[in-house]
């Protein structure tokens, strides 16, 4: 399991961006003895993102031999380097929390904690306590503080837009997933507009692609692992609002069955990364 590989730096606006760029020309850059200097960042910096582009998705692999920039680092990088739309952003927050390694914290607090509201020493108490039951080799204290200041800092807003200092801001923290206040965190209840209906349908897809099921319960999706109710804090509500609105999508649509109380849906037969690549085409269009 992974801990504490970040440095303490949460992810900032422009990093994966410029990662992806340089990775493009040299995929051993983050290996390199001048990359700190190449890239505008400190060393230490730089040692966070090896461990950044690996935890969002971006590479495929992460060693010194090399970083190779994934599908889905070449569809953001073609079409949302910048991270400005919410599906982007969401994305990458479900890849963050997608594998137990090499972000543990991250996978832990969406997938299985259960409090909705707790003190920052209450989820490290918390944390320590499952890794107690799960992990063989428990890490320290220490780092596993420092995780958890990570983890909220990158999900609570740090300033706004359009503070000249943009470049200390997370390009996740617009989702709004967690709300900091008296030195409480609380996970917010998300309406499913603010997650983006192309980053919810690339979760089923992911999840369908998986574990091999094309039918999910309203219920499934609300309460597993990997699915919008623990990922993206989308109550039943929510789910069903965004449920509806997949039935009329113009290529992909699902069958979401609501005889007899059933509510199940059916997925259609694509390729989450297929659907992906169509949608920000879809955008593009629409835009121009």
């Amino acid at each position: 399991m992974g801990y504490g590989q970040h440095q303490s730096f949460y992810l900032r606006i422009n990093w994966l961006r410029k990662a992806i760029r340089e990775l493009n020309q040299d995929n051993r850059f983050l290996y390199r003895d001048d990359a700190a200097e190449q890239i505008g960042l400190g060393k230490n910096m730089v040692q966070s993102l090896r461990y950044w582009v690996v935890a969002t998705g971006i590479v495929d692999t992460n060693n010194r031999a090399e970083q190779n920039i994934s599908p889905f680092g070449r569809i953001m990088s073609e079409y949302d380097p910048y991270i400005e739309m919410i599906d982007t952003a969401s994305i990458v927050h479900y890849h963050l929390v997608d594998e137990r390694e090499p972000s543990t914290a991250w996978y832990w607090y969406f997938n299985t904690y259960e409090k909705k509201s707790a003190t920052k020493e209450e989820i490290v108490e918390d944390f320590l306590f499952w890794l107690e039951k799960n992990e063989p080799k428990k890490p320290s204290a220490n780092s596993i503080k420092r995780d958890i200041d990570c983890l909220i800092r990158l999900y609570c807003d740090r300033g706004k837009a359009e503070d000249p200092e943009e470049v200390i801001q997370s390009p996740l923290s617009v989702i709004g997933l967690l709300l900091e206040e008296k030195s409480v965190i609380t996970k917010k209840n998300l309406k499913y507009t603010d997650v983006g209906i192309a980053a919810l349908m690339y979760a089923l897809l992911a999840y369908q692609n998986r574990f091999g099921v094309n039918q999910l319960s309203v219920e499934e999706i609300q309460t597993k692992e990997y699915l919008w109710g623990k990922v993206f804090h989308l109550p039943r509500n929510e789910i069903i609002k965004a449920l509806d609105t997949l039935t009329h999508h113009p290529y992909s649509p699902i069958i979401f069955d609501r005889t007899n109380r059933l509510d199940t849906i059916r997925m259609p037969n694509i390729e989450p990364l297929v659907f992906l690549e169509e949608e920000y085409r879809r955008f593009r269009r629409e835009r121009t």
